[in-house]
């Protein structure tokens, strides 16, 4: 039975270890994301037509549409 402990320990462990180099990973990518479209915008912005009509709107969904947070 502590054989079996020990096992589940050192396996639980690796997935802890595993699933914070995941969450990492996921934050890293999601600040690359918030830059890319700020800079995106940014450009949309910039080129614009002259009636001032809002066309990035559509661009992307909202992060509540997508299931994100």
């Amino acid at each position: 039975m502590e054989r079996l402990n020990s096992k589940l320990y050192v396996e639980n462990c690796y997935i802890m270890r595993e699933n914070e180099r995941l969450r990492k990973k996921a934050e890293l990518l999601n600040q690359e994301n918030q830059q890319l479209l700020f800079q995106l915008k940014q450009k949309l912005s910039k080129t614009k037509n002259p009636s001032g009509s809002n066309n990035d709107k559509n661009l992307c969904p909202s992060s509540s549409a997508s299931g994100q947070s």
